[in-house]
């Protein structure tokens, strides 16, 4: 079963009623991007992306990507796909109209991008990395750079990678070895880069690597590391490709997922070396790069959202349609959607998805406030809302997805290990999610240090505030006290698991994980409540519509049966890390 309907319902929901996008359309640059006009786009994107590239998914899983004579072949339940993408500007929605984009605020992008995710996770990597390198040029590009490669990167003729990662370097970017010698204007890189998502594919009519690489002369570590424009052709002076670059495939990695996305080993210079272009300064290569993580990082963990969205749509099919055993009150066998576990399983599916992407959704609209609010105090408050929110959005959501995904395989039972229901490819694809951009320890270590400890906890006290301030609006609906009661004990858990963390900051790397869940699993609490109030709203104006109905006890479910893990979260983070550090390394050895 492959069939995939994108939740515009849920979207408009979100940005209309919990998130207040009217508003949001009235910052400057955002005035074209009207309610109505997101309204006419969203049913456009869900045909598209449920027409089209959703049954891509499974076939697109089973042929995989390969390395064919020294060309990246992608699955051929792709052909014409992409060429089809940018056609239609989903590609542009969210780029700057300067360059070709539409325009629209990211957060609309959002919405979109998960329908592609939805549709095919390992093809919607392609799109997502080239927006992040449209944002680190954007940032820090100079005039002609911006010039020479965004108006295609953003409007999908061109694609972007994102080259970090050494054999010997793994997460530790300090140990890049790849060089970068001075050649005139431009530098020639050598060294190789491995697990280049997409790193190479005949689809689009060039391939721009961002690039991290060392001078000779550079210094050791983090602060040794510059950045640089990588294309696969290099850019003729009118703007078209020219010749090609000493870049190339080597290797196509054999994953356990996500395999239409062609993760590459890649070479650079092995012919005398090939031509970059330093982005900013030298030796702040990953401060700019970190734009673009970030990024990447908001987008992964929306992923996490998408891949559940799509496992859990799959589950309810399945549900309905098998009929197995007796249920009281229904004559003759029932449909297993009527055992009460397999309702169980549907609902933690259900709910910890719309937690994940009411907590994505967040931070985005903060974002885009981030960037274009008039209001300098208010920029800089969202910037910071954002960089809070970026390792929860990650961590959290994607940690959700394969519970999400795993759980799905499990109410199809048996028929959830065989490949052909499609189930286990879901639970396959989520497996990368906390990997890939930064481990989820890397951003447990991240929410705890830089977000916690190294601003005395101000961010943390302006989101706690924030959530203090809706109690009152969600306890105005006497239906809902019980949610705000709930979300009330939840913030005073955080507190007391902040107050440990600021008393034994020497535990950060044992507490750090349980910490991220503690807050993140609070955060989508409060924001699953904020959409009942949202919801209650509506259905005490007079709307008969079951929608309503269904986000509050949805709400409900994940403040009866998921938040109650803040006990058990709490509880471990007081415990400290000296059970989890009393064994020496020798111990570990195998007898």
């Amino acid at each position: 079963m492959t069939v995939y309907k994108a939740p515009e319902k849920e979207f408009n929901f979100l940005l209309n009623e919990v998130f207040d996008y009217a508003a949001l359309a009235q910052l400057p640059g955002f005035e074209e991007a009207t309610p109505e006009m997101v309204e006419s786009i969203m049913p456009e994107a869900a045909r598209f992306y449920e027409q089209v590239v959703a049954p891509t998914n499974q076939p697109g899983d089973g042929q995989g990507s390969h390395l064919v004579d020294g060309k990246v072949q992608i699955p051929a339940a792709l052909d014409g796909v992409y060429p089809q993408l940018v056609e239609a500007g989903w590609t542009a929605l969210s780029g700057d109209a300067e360059y070709g984009g539409a325009g629209f605020p990211n957060v609309v992008g959002l919405a979109v991008q998960e329908m592609l995710q939805s549709a095919n996770l390992g093809f919607s990597l392609m799109p997502m990395l080239t927006q992040g390198v449209v944002h680190a040029l954007d940032l820090y590009g100079s005039d002609q750079q911006k010039e020479t490669y965004l108006a295609n990167l953003i409007t999908g003729h061109w694609s972007g990678t994102m080259n970090l990662t050494e054999p010997q370097a793994g997460t530790d970017l300090g140990a890049v070895q790849t060089k970068a010698v001075r050649n005139g204007d431009s530098y020639l890189i050598s060294g190789q880069k491995i697990y280049i998502t997409w790193g190479d594919q005949e689809i689009t009519d060039n391939v721009i690597h961002l690039v991290l690489a060392r001078t000779p002369d550079a210094p050791e570590g983090v602060k040794g590391i510059s950045m640089f424009i990588v294309p696969k052709y290099l850019v003729n002076a009118d703007g078209s490709c020219g010749e090609r670059n000493d870049v190339k495939p080597v290797n196509v990695e054999h994953k356990l997922g996500i395999h239409s996305s062609p993760t590459c080993t890649m070479m650079f210079g092995e012919s005398g070396g090939a031509t970059g272009y330093l982005v900013g300064e030298e030796g702040k290569g990953l401060v700019y790069m970190f734009a673009m993580m970030n990024a990447a990082r908001l987008a992964v963990g929306h992923q996490g959202v998408s891949v559940s969205e799509r496992a859990y749509q799959q589950a309810v099919w399945y549900a309905r349609e098998r009929v197995q055993g007796a249920v009281a009150g229904f004559d003759g066998r029932s449909p297993i959607i009527n055992h009460a576990d397999v309702r169980r399983m549907l609902m933690q599916m259900r709910a910890m998805t719309e937690a994940g992407r009411a907590l994505s959704f967040k931070a985005i609209f903060e974002e885009d406030r981030s960037f274009h609010h008039p209001d300098e105090a208010v920029r800089v408050a969202s910037g910071k809302a954002v960089e809070l929110l970026t390792p929860l959005v990650k961590g959290w959501c994607t940690e959700m997805a394969m519970e999400t995904t795993s759980l799905g395989v499990q109410v199809h039972g048996g028929m959830g290990f065989v490949e052909e229901t499609g189930a286990a490819q879901f639970m396959r694809d989520a497996r990368i999610l906390p990997i890939y951009e930064g481990t989820n320890g890397i951003q447990a270590l991240d929410f705890i240090g830089r977000k916690t400890l190294r601003d005395a906890g101000q961010a943390m006290t302006a989101l706690a505030a924030e959530m203090q301030a809706d109690l009152a609006e969600i306890s105005a609906h006497a239906e809902l006290a019980d949610l705000a009661a709930a979300i009330g004990e939840a913030l005073a858990q955080c507190q007391q698991g902040a107050e440990y963390v600021f008393a034994n900051p020497a535990e950060a790397g044992g507490i750090a994980y349980n910490y991220m869940m503690l807050v993140g699993n609070s955060v989508c609490g409060w924001l699953l409540a904020k959409s009942a109030a949202a919801a209650q709203a509506a259905i005490n104006a007079g709307s008969s519509d079951r929608f309503y109905v269904q986000k509050v006890a949805t709400a409900r479910f994940f403040i009866e049966q998921v938040l109650p893990r803040n006990a058990a979260y709490l509880g471990a983070l007081k415990a400290g890390q000296a059970g989890i550090m009393a064994l020496t390394e020798e111990d570990f050895a195998v007898a």
